[in-house]
């Protein structure tokens, strides 16, 4: 399917599943930047998704309402993300990166971590696996988001048979040892690890563009997920923290309200040998150039979490960067120009 039908199909879904009252409470969020009324600012809202191919929730969480024409055109957005996953990667992106654990399998000498099926193991591996790690993070084999996932402490754990039945019915099948994270980052946030999303193009000659890098943090969960309630801020190209966090609701954080750390000026250990994983990892998927990466820093260096073909964008709102521009350009360096904007 051509990116402009794409485009069209993918509008016509959004008018057919518009929530009025999502609508509303966004608009309400945006009040936080724009004394303009409601209907002003909806009204808006819609104009964007249709001129500029901008969700809802780009419009909120980039402050575009502050911004004038010139400065909307240069955000990055979802539907377009949606667009380049879609024509970009192969028709096996899903395939190959959606099941975790053929991820965990293929990219075994990365990840760093032991795992198990807890549907397909015999209860003597089970134990043996619980008997090792203490504490271990649950997920669905298939999830997304970071939907599903909890943590265990495992000590306790008396009748195995029982716990599997517990974990099939909780959809949270496949265990993974949990990672010790860098002192630095545990003492940004220490009950999450705290990982580092990098978002890559390999271009046709072989070359891994990094368009964007962000450190995502935890905020009084056991994962770091924006859509959890985590908070993000972007990196540079030396893996410096550029801004303070922002989490969903458009709180900003210049230091982390658990621990007091600041956020901006931090230096995500490893970083360069983070950028030689991922032009590794990025060879191993020729049919799956467009990529989210999510990566794990231990204290021995990183650790590959997972992949995503669907990957979110990432940038940082002007009321908390100060910059009133986005990361559009970022992606039509590494990608095309004509490719991003939807002209071919």
């Amino acid at each position: 399917m051509d990116q402009k039908r794409l485009r069209v199909r993918y509008l016509f879904d959004r008018a057919r599943r518009l929530n009025p009252t999502q609508l509303i409470e966004l608009a309400h969020q945006v009040k936080k930047v724009s004394k303009a009324p409601l209907p002003i600012i909806i009204g808006d809202m819609l104009w964007c998704s249709v001129r500029y191919e901008m969700g809802f929730r780009d419009y909120v969480v980039w402050d575009i309402r502050i911004l004038n024409a010139r400065e909307r055109a240069t955000w990055m957005t979802h539907p377009k993300a949606f667009r380049l996953n879609r024509t970009l990667n192969g028709p096996d992106s899903k395939v190959i990166l959606g099941d975790k654990m053929r991820f965990l399998s293929d990219f075994a000498d990365l990840t760093g971590r032991e795992w198990i099926d807890a549907a397909a193991a015999s209860d003597e591996e089970l134990r043996a696996f619980i008997d090792r790690h203490p504490r271990v993070i649950a997920k669905p084999a298939a999830g997304e988001g970071g939907a599903g996932i909890g943590i265990y402490d495992t000590a306790e754990t008396a009748d195995v048979a029982a716990w599997r039945a517990l974990l099939i019915e909780r959809d949270q099948t496949l265990l993974e040892e949990v990672l010790a994270q860098h002192e630095d980052l545990n003492a940004l946030y220490p009950d999450s690890v705290n990982t580092v999303r990098m978002i890559t193009y390999r271009d046709p000659q072989d070359e891994l563009h990094v368009i964007a890098s962000v450190l995502r943090i935890g905020n009084g969960a056991v994962i770091d997920n924006f859509a959890s309630g985590g908070m993000f801020t972007m990196l540079d190209d030396n893996g410096v923290a550029l801004y303070p966090g922002v989490d969903k609701q458009s709180n900003i954080y210049h230091q982390h309200p658990a621990t007091g750390t600041t956020i901006k000026g931090l230096q995500v250990p490893f970083y360069p040998q983070v950028v030689e994983m991922i032009a590794d990892a990025a060879k191993r998927l020729p049919t799956v150039p467009y990529v989210g990466w999510d990566i794990a820093i231990t204290p021995d260096g990183p650790a590959l979490i997972e992949a995503n073909h669907n990957s979110s964008v990432f940038q940082m709102k002007p009321s908390a960067s100060g910059i009133r521009t986005g990361l559009l350009y970022r992606y039509r360096d590494a990608i095309g120009a004509d490719v991003v904007d939807n002209k071919r």
